[in-house]
């Protein structure tokens, strides 16, 4: 089978749909080798590669097609697809392109959260409007939506109205390189790389509002007189993460929070902006903490598992669904909570022993090969 794909966020983000799309189609090109992969790719890309045997990238053919690359991606693509004979296009991030189902070409979208449905303050109306339009007519016209956790799922039907039948839910893995635990060797050449304190908290994700930076910053700021442990940051904002700043500057923290991704190592860093470094930062870390408010998943989450790192997650969300039993859960609004979580975690090693058990057994449920075989269960439901 001829299977295509957007391939946008795959060649081009750094972030969770980036590492979905990329995991995913390395999961399904290694373990359903009888298949070919088409993935359609608006610009190129010297960012990420995605490599296969039958992996094949398409980028757009023609000067009206390559100054408009966007409209290619979103609507002219379909003459692509016709060419290469496409049995099946999976739109991996939201969206397939307009008038798909006018083509005969059965199509699949993944649906990461409808946050914008949700927490509609978070972004300006134009986005609002952009986002509702095009997660709308995915969910309306692909034969089949995929949901990345049952609390997508139920956001799906809540504003979409989608029949349930037509929903499945396919948890995702993470790259297998977290799973791999890295030397001592190549922990301190990372560390001294990019001049990593010996001991530190880890936070990872982009500095918004919905990830809660502040309160992890407020949680450090509690246990100054006890932990004298810095946290390091890797992502980047803008308006909150000042906001956030403003507060470790108001409260002397400035020694405390590293901000990785703005110091002159990590942006110079390829492996870095690749993330091929991020298995020794996160493995390094006493604790991944991420008291997010919201999300489709958390990724962080299931990569710190892997990296067999202690987890700080929230209650609510679908944040239990990535944890299972093997994280330690606070009420996001809370910093005294995320404190005690911090605290008990670097205080008591044999219960941050158990915490890493607990994750590690339960992140097999979200190995690659169940991922890739989830989504191909799918395909095959459309065959």
């Amino acid at each position: 089978m001829n299977i295509g794909f957007d391939a946008k966020r795959a060649y081009h983000n750094g972030t969770g749909l980036g590492h979905y799309s990329r995991t995913l189609l390395q999961s399904l090109s290694e373990y359903y080798p009888e298949h070919q992969y088409y993935l359609f790719n608006p610009k190129s890309s010297g960012s990420f590669e995605v490599k296969g045997k039958n992996i094949h990238e398409v980028l757009p053919q023609g000067l009206i097609s390559k100054m408009f690359s966007s409209a290619w991606r979103s609507s002219w693509v379909k003459k692509d697809l016709k060419r290469l004979n496409i049995d099946l296009y999976h739109g991996l991030s939201h969206e397939i392109p307009m008038g798909i189902e006018q083509t005969g070409i059965k199509s699949v979208v993944t649906i990461h959260d409808l946050i914008h449905e949700r927490n509609p303050e978070q972004y300006n109306a134009i986005d609002i409007k952009i986002y509702s339009k095009k997660f709308r007519n995915a969910c309306t016209h692909a034969h089949k939506v995929i949901a990345i956790s049952e609390q997508t799922k139920r956001d799906i039907i809540e504003f979409y109205k989608t029949p349930e039948e037509k929903i499945t839910v396919c948890y995702q893995s993470c790259n297998p390189s977290f799973g791999k635990q890295v030397s001592g060797e190549e922990k301190q050449r990372v560390k001294k790389q990019y001049s990593l304190p010996d001991e530190y908290f880890l936070s990872v994700g982009s500095i918004i509002e919905r990830k809660n930076l502040l309160s992890i910053c407020k949680a450090i700021f509690l246990l100054r007189n006890e932990l004298n442990i810095p946290l390091v940051v890797i992502g980047d904002g803008g308006k909150y993460k000042q906001q956030v700043k403003d507060f470790i500057h108001q409260n002397g923290l400035g020694e405390k929070i590293i901000f990785l991704s703005e110091k002159p190592a990590a942006i110079s860093s390829k492996s870095f902006q690749s993330a091929i470094d991020f298995p020794a930062i996160y493995q390094s870390a006493i604790a991944m903490v991420y008291p997010s408010f919201f999300e489709g998943f958390g990724i962080p989450v299931l990569e710190a598992l892997w990296s067999k790192v202690p987890v700080i997650t929230s209650n609510v969300s679908c944040l239990p669904e990535a944890g299972g039993n093997g994280a330690y859960y606070v009420n996001p609004v809370s910093a005294e909570e995320i404190a005690g979580g911090m605290n008990k975690i670097y205080c008591d090693k044999e219960f941050a022993a158990s915490l890493i058990e607990k994750g590690w057994q339960h992140a097999q449920n979200f190995s690659p090969l169940k991922s890739a075989a989830s989504v191909m269960d799918v395909y095959k439901s459309l065959w």
